[in-house]
């Protein structure tokens, strides 16, 4: 949780990307045939993917690619590959359909603040993890009944998550099923907090965190994170190979400052401390 305490509010303005380095593209990708790897690279292109609602992780920009760390982590992957990031071809990933997409073959890979567990595993593969998040509650700023977790089911607050997720699961350990709406994407929960539609909105910190940062003052966070939320990177069940791909090319990003120089362009512009990669699962 180390990752998770450094997540103080640093800066205001603007939840967009700095401006990240060209992440670095390999350019010997020799790979074993039949191979993941050796399809994507002899392809030159890749599909991700990831949100597209994520300040800070991933949210579709102004030039109508998404921007953030989980961008930036996926760039980092598809280098690997020896693919450009020209050549990465973007799908929205709500949090519901992910492990819909990687099984039905429409991405290669899903980059989207994605929890690993073990529900998940039993239709995906996961890679990493590369970030541990928190889950925590996001109030509008003039709120003071809402202080943690604890409070909700007393105060009758009503809570909003997204389908699918496992903060709306978590949740429910401490309100009613009836306090609880679900949308399909955060921005909505969003909206809705502001429209005075719902009270809280929860799910992991540093989402929440993009979500304070553009709101002007109107949203503040309250509490402590309360759950570890290891995000991993989903692939197809049982390709191992990949797998070790991937968590090579993160340990190497580790190792060269790629990996912190895709922190601090994009969720590092607001949050103070650069994370570690976390220690990486054994592929299986």
């Amino acid at each position: 949780m180390a990752a998770v305490a450094g997540l103080t509010l640093a800066a205001c303005g603007g939840g967009g990307s700095g401006d990240a380095a060209a992440p670095p593209v390999a350019e010997d990708t020799t790979f074993e045939a039949g191979t993941t790897m050796a399809r994507l690279a002899e392809a030159g292109s890749i599909n991700i993917g990831t949100k597209f609602d994520q300040p800070l992780f991933g949210l579709q920009g102004l030039s109508g690619e998404p921007e953030g760390f989980d961008v930036e982590i996926a760039k980092i992957i598809a280098g690997g590959l020896g693919i450009e990031p020209e050549n990465i071809n973007w799908t929205e990933t709500p949090s519901a359909t992910r492990e819909e997409v990687i099984q039905q073959g429409r991405v290669d890979m899903v980059v989207a603040t994605y929890t690993i567990n073990d529900a998940r595993k039993e239709r995906i593969s996961f890679a990493g993890p590369y970030y541990e998040a928190g889950q925590t509650l996001m109030v509008r700023s003039d709120n003071t009944t809402v202080t943690g977790p604890e409070s909700l089911r007393e105060s009758g607050a009503r809570v909003c998550s997204v389908s699918g997720s496992t903060p709306s699961q978590n949740i429910l350990e401490y309100i009613d099923p009836a306090q609880l709406t679900l949308f399909d994407t955060y921005s909505l929960c969003a909206d809705a907090l502001r429209t005075n539609q719902v009270d809280v909105v929860t799910t992991d910190n540093v989402i929440l965190l993009g979500f304070v940062n553009d709101s002007d003052g109107a949203f503040k966070l309250v509490g402590e994170p309360f759950t570890g939320e290891p995000y991993g990177i989903g692939i197809t069940k049982g390709d191992v190979a990949f797998c070790e791909f991937i968590n090579t090319t993160l340990r190497e990003a580790a190792e060269s400052g790629a990996y912190a120089e895709a922190w601090e362009s994009t969720a590092g512009q607001v949050a103070e401390e650069t994370p570690k990669l976390p220690e990486l699962d054994p592929c299986s």
